[in-house]
């Protein structure tokens, strides 16, 4: 066991981002569509403990969804 093992993490993939007033969140039923900011062909933001890490691309394979890292964004110092 690594002592990495234990540390936790806070991760998040954003596929895109909008914003909506609430009224019209409460107004909308199963299947509602929300629009994004972004086309199908920008890249998925990778996020660690709010820090942007990565550039990724969402890939399905039937049922199966999963993330490919296309660019690791470096840090500044």
């Amino acid at each position: 066991m690594s002592v990495l093992d234990g540390i936790p993490i806070d991760l998040s993939i954003v596929l895109g981002s909008t914003n909506i007033p609430v009224r019209q969140l409460l107004k909308m039923s199963r299947g509602a569509m929300i629009p994004f900011d972004c086309d199908h062909n920008d890249p998925t933001l990778v996020y660690v403990n709010n820090q942007l890490v990565a550039h990724g691309k969402i890939l399905v394979d039937g049922e199966l969804m999963s993330l490919e890292i296309t660019e690791v964004v470096q840090r500044v110092p």
